[in-house]
């Protein structure tokens, strides 16, 4: 399917590229997207309508020998209308954004990660794979996010203790959290791995394992496996973790995430 200033395998003519960016076979880049210097897009990518890439760091603007760092992008991304990602970065496969996203420096992602729309990743993080981050999200400097993480709209990881001051406490979040909808983390909080932060939740201090925290401040509301569906007809059923009964998009669907699991520790062990 053709569409005017958007082509399937088609880079369109107004897309301004440098000769020193590497573009993968069957490429889709649309009308007034920029690439700058030492840019790498994967096989099978599309680019949409004005996307910056390789977005040069703040450097460029004091250093009259400025060198623009590598920006990595792996195959089969999705980058919609509007986002602007920076020199500087690896992506790994099957990243997906929505429209206007930012993505700062020195920021590593893992595979199969989406970001929504008008989030803003602030540079120098680190995201897991299977990361879901929703729109209207901004996640500070130095922030860490495991693997199979949700977050949902308007939350805020913070990293500045005193603002405005030079220290920097990135958020770190464990595999398999849920931090709900406007939620805030302060600066050098550590979510552990299962937890639940729920929606408008002030977190200040450290979340351990597999606990549900909601309010403002946050408090212990104890075991994420004390949460039952209350919805009509699923009464009962125990929501977390989450992966034991969703699957939609995760590397388990269709066999489960039980089954899945055993076939990585059966492939490690042939390893």
């Amino acid at each position: 399917m053709n569409m005017s200033g958007f082509e399937r395998g088609m880079i369109n003519p107004s897309a301004m590229i440098s000769p020193n960016a590497v573009i993968g076979q069957n490429v889709t880049i649309g009308a007034h997207t920029i690439i700058y210097d030492n840019v790498h897009i994967g096989d099978n990518s599309i680019i949409g309508p004005h996307c910056i890439l390789g977005e040069p760091a703040a450097e460029y603007y004091s250093q009259m020998d400025y060198q623009n760092p590598p920006l990595s992008i792996s195959e089969r991304a999705i980058i919609r209308s509007g986002s602007i990602i920076y020199s500087g970065s690896v992506i790994g496969p099957d990243f997906e954004t929505g429209h206007r996203v930012c993505v700062r420096e020195k920021t590593k992602i893992g595979k199969n990660c989406r970001i929504g729309t008008l989030s803003d990743i602030q540079g120098d993080c680190i995201l897991g794979d299977y990361v879901r981050i929703h729109g209207n999200v901004q996640v500070g400097q130095k922030s860490k996010i495991g693997n199979f993480v949700w977050v949902y709209p308007y939350t805020v990881l913070t990293n500045d203790p005193y603002p405005p001051s030079n220290i920097i406490m990135g958020v770190e979040i464990g595999d398999y959290s849920v931090i709900a909808t406007k939620s805030v983390l302060l600066p050098g909080i550590k979510i552990g791995k299962d937890s639940l932060v729920g929606a408008m939740s002030l977190v200040r201090h450290d979340v351990p394992d597999e606990t549900v925290v909601i309010g403002n401040p946050a408090k212990n509301l104890g075991s994420i496996h004390h949460i039952f569906n209350t919805q009509p007809g699923m009464e009962g059923n125990q929501m977390y973790p989450w992966r034991e009964h969703f699957e939609r998009g995760m590397p388990w669907q269709g066999i489960g995430y039980q089954q899945w699991k055993l076939m990585l520790q059966k492939k490690d062990h042939n390893v």
